[in-house]
């Protein structure tokens, strides 16, 4: 039997867990706002780079070059990061409002079983004998069961996939 206090539990779990995600974003966003600053930085040195070169310098033109590749290489890095944040941004928007509709139906399932308990004796005998309201019971356990441990999976793939993420950012910014 599922309680009110325990659908609200997890509505704020369910919204403390949409925070955090949002932080996460937040902080992802300024991650990128940071890597953009250094692309402009890199992109005024090769435009001074450039301009040198035209000048008639040869020497240095292996530099440039160079320099050239890496703010391509930087430019590469951000796009697949922004497009890697948008979809993982993506699929915890769907995760949360797939949680917050399975929560939205209990809160359903919670009213109906009230109002059960406002039914006289005799109505309340007829609907607890009926085999049809067994067999959802029986249906919206096994879901139970099923969605908790899908939460589950996906919370610990989210978690390996945040990891990685981090990982290859890191590695990234070497």
């Amino acid at each position: 039997v599922v309680t009110r206090d325990d659908v609200e539990e997890s509505l704020k779990a369910v919204f403390q867990f949409v925070k955090d995600k949002e932080q996460l974003l937040q902080d992802l966003r300024s991650q990128i706002e940071e890597t953009k600053k250094k692309i402009a930085e890199k992109q005024r040195e090769r435009d001074y780079w450039l301009e040198y070169k035209n000048v008639g310098s040869k020497i240095h033109a292996e530099r440039i070059s160079r320099l050239e590749k890496d703010i391509a290489d930087v430019k590469y890095e951000l796009e697949r990061t922004e497009e890697y944040y948008s979809e993982a941004l993506k699929v915890v928007r769907e995760e949360n409002q797939k949680m917050f509709d399975r929560h939205m139906k209990l809160l359903s399932e919670e009213a109906l079983k009230n109002a059960v308990g406002y039914l006289d004796k005799n109505c309340r005998r007829e609907i607890e004998e009926n085999e049809w309201l067994k067999e959802e019971v029986k249906i919206y356990r096994k879901e139970e069961k099923d969605l908790k441990a899908s939460v589950q999976l996906l919370e610990e793939e989210n978690t390996s996939l945040v990891a990685k993420l981090i990982d290859t950012k890191l590695q990234h910014l070497r």
